[in-house]
């Protein structure tokens, strides 16, 4: 189990999944079953955007990087960022392969869905602007035949040292690659302790430079990240999450039934159980619009051992 909701004192539900915590690429802790592949939807976006950079995207500014990296709000920073990554590589919101939907952020909802609203269009505009870059064809981009894709999956086999389990399609229509747990933990973790100036280190210091870019207003990746210094956090659909450390002591996080309610309150006990301090998180359970209760993560979930 690793998050309950108690309403009035009574455990109501639980949510079971699997995490790993690795620090120099050995299990710190591990809670459930963290060596089945599993997909890890968006957290998967600062590996792909290593595989641009290995492929040869140049880009000038790292906060175009951190877009590439994002699962936006669709806020206007978010929007604008996009469209003139775009426009600088003679593209233009149409050659988006990913779906229209709304922002995130329900304050930026305009009349209409769009492609570059989806939340995923930074990482889309960031693909294309690859592709344009190297003379290769935008059309067909996400096509996992694509040298594009061919170069990211090089990569990611690279980062984890385990062939790619299975290949999938991810909700914005791109090649999506199945990995461990452990593996997942294993490529963060060598991303932020890759050196500076090299492109493992520039993604991560990217996102870390840029959070607000990387998700948005009231998001709990760009929270964490604003409150803790050096801390890289990517979260992905169905549950799962990667939070990583400067040190390179990285979590990996897979709820199971994919509700986002259990991520917030593991990704703030495991911060506790590794010595920093949260910033106020949101795990209120609401009943007929107040607060009855909360989501909280179990006793004993991290042993007896030293949370230090």
């Amino acid at each position: 189990m690793l998050a309950e909701v108690v309403r009035s004192g009574f455990t109501e539900s639980v949510h079971r999944g699997s995490l790993v915590v690795l620090t120099d690429d050995r299990v710190r802790l591990a809670v459930g079953d963290v060596g089945s592949p599993v997909f890890p939807r968006s957290s998967n976006k600062p590996l792909q955007a290593l595989g641009m950079l290995r492929a040869g995207l140049d880009l000038d500014d790292d906060a175009d990087l951190a877009i590439g990296c994002a699962s936006h709000s669709g806020e206007a920073v978010h929007v604008d960022r996009v469209l003139a990554l775009l426009a600088r590589h003679g593209l233009a919101e149409d050659d988006l392969g990913c779906p229209e939907d709304w922002p995130l952020h329900e304050d930026s909802r305009g009349d209409r869905r769009r492609r570059v609203t989806m939340n995923c269009s930074g990482k889309h505009a960031a693909m294309l602007a690859t592709c344009a870059q190297l003379g290769w064809d935008t059309a067909s981009y996400l096509d996992p035949a694509h040298p594009l894709q061919a170069a990211i999956a090089a990569t990611v086999t690279d980062l984890t040292g385990t062939p790619i389990p299975a290949v999938g399609v991810d909700g914005c229509g791109a090649p999506l690659f199945a990995l461990s747990l452990t593996d997942l933990a294993t490529a963060c973790s060598r991303l932020v302790t890759a050196p500076p100036g090299t492109r493992r280190r520039r993604v991560a210091d990217a996102m870390r430079a840029h959070p607000h870019l990387v998700g948005g207003t009231d998001r709990i990746d760009t929270a964490l990240m604003e409150a803790v210094p050096g801390l890289l956090v990517k979260g992905g659909a169905e549950g799962v999450h990667i939070m990583a450390l400067p040190d390179g002591t990285t979590l990996a996080l897979k709820v199971d039934d994919g509700a986002a309610r259990a991520r917030t309150p593991v990704l703030g006990a495991v911060l506790e159980f590794l010595g920093h301090q949260p910033p106020p998180l949101d795990t209120v359970v609401l009943g007929g619009g107040e607060p009855v209760g909360e989501v909280r993560v179990p006793a004993g979930l991290f042993g007896s051992g030293p949370r230090a």
